[in-house]
C-alpha cells in the first residue's frame, strides 16, 4: 500500500511539473537568440520558427517589456531572417526592394517583412525613405505595443542586410543590449570612417545620409564624431558618404 501510494504522489507531482513547464511561456528574447545561433551553425529552425509564429501576443507582451527586450528581440530575428533566406536562396537578392519588402516572417501570427521590422519596430514607424523626418500615420495596434518607446540609432551598425558594406553580425543579449550596442558601433566606425585634416573633411558610411535624422541631424552627427572622438571638438569637417557597396556577403558573423 505504502509503495503504491509513493508511485501515485510521484506521477501526480510529476504531471504537475510537466503542467506547469507548459503552461510557463517561452522567452521571446531568448527565443530570437536560439534562431540566430542556429541559422549560423546550419541547424533546421523550422521549430523555432513555428514557436515564434504561434506565440500569443499577451505571452509577447511580457517579454518584451521594455526597450532593452525588444531591440534585442528584433535584431537578431532580423539578423536571422535575412542570413536565413539568403541562405537558402541567393537569387532573392537580385530584387532588394522585394527582398526586404516580402512579408514572410511570422511572429504571434502577424506577418513581417525585414522592412517592418527595421523600419517599424527598431525605427519606431518611420517612413523608410524619409531620411528618418516623417512618421507612419496610422501604425496599427501591433506595431504600437512592440515597437521601441525610443528610437536607438546604433541599431544601424548592428543590422545586417547581406551587403559587403553591412556591419557584422552578433548575438545580441538582453542583459548587456547596450554594451554591445556600443562595441558594434566603436568597432564599425574605426574601420568605415576617416578623417583629413588637411583637406578638413570626415568620410563616413552613407547609412548616416539614409537616416539623417535618427543621428539627429547634422548637429546630431558631429556630436556623435566628437563624443567618440573621431574628430576634434568643435571642428566642423565636411561629410562625403562613402558609396554603399551592396555586394552578397553571406555569413558575416562577429
Amino acid at each position: 500500500m505504502t509503495r503504491l501510494f509513493i508511485i501515485a504522489a510521484l506521477l501526480f507531482f510529476g504531471n504537475r511539473q510537466m503542467a506547469v513547464q507548459a503552461e510557463t511561456p517561452v522567452n521571446p528574447v531568448g527565443l530570437s537568440g536560439e534562431l540566430l545561433e542556429s541559422v549560423r551553425y546550419n541547424a533546421d529552425p523550422s521549430g523555432i520558427l513555428k514557436v515564434l509564429a504561434e506565440f500569443k501576443e499577451a505571452d509577447l507582451a511580457v517579454g518584451l517589456n521594455n526597450d532593452a527586450a525588444k531591440k534585442t528581440f528584433w535584431i537578431n530575428i532580423y539578423n536571422a531572417m535575412v542570413q536565413y533566406r539568403l541562405k537558402q536562396d541567393t537569387s532573392e537578392y537580385v530584387n532588394r526592394g522585394k527582398f526586404f519588402r516580402k512579408r514572410n516572417i511570422v511572429v504571434a501570427g502577424r506577418n513581417l517583412s525585414l522592412d517592418d521590422i527595421e523600419h517599424r519596430m527598431l525605427r519606431r514607424s518611420k517612413v523608410k525613405w524619409s531620411l528618418g523626418y516623417a512618421n507612419r500615420w496610422f501604425p496599427s495596434a501591433f506595431e504600437k505595443a512592440f515597437r521601441v518607446e525610443e528610437l536607438d540609432w546604433r541599431i544601424h551598425f548592428a543590422l545586417n542586410c547581406g551587403a559587403m558594406s553591412c556591419p557584422a553580425i552578433d548575438y545580441y543579449r538582453q542583459h548587456s543590449i547596450n554594451e554591445q550596442l556600443d562595441n558594434a558601433t566603436t568597432l564599425f566606425l574605426m574601420f568605415e570612417t576617416e578623417y583629413d585634416s588637411t583637406a578638413n573633411t570626415f568620410t563616413l558610411p552613407k547609412l548616416f545620409k539614409w537616416f539623417r535624422k535618427d543621428f539627429g541631424g547634422k548637429a546630431g552627427i558631429y556630436s556623435i564624431l566628437e563624443k567618440g572622438e573621431y574628430i576634434p571638438e568643435g571642428s566642423k569637417p565636411k561629410l562625403i558618404y562613402k558609396p554603399y557597396d551592396w555586394t552578397l556577403s553571406v555569413s558575416n558573423f562577429r
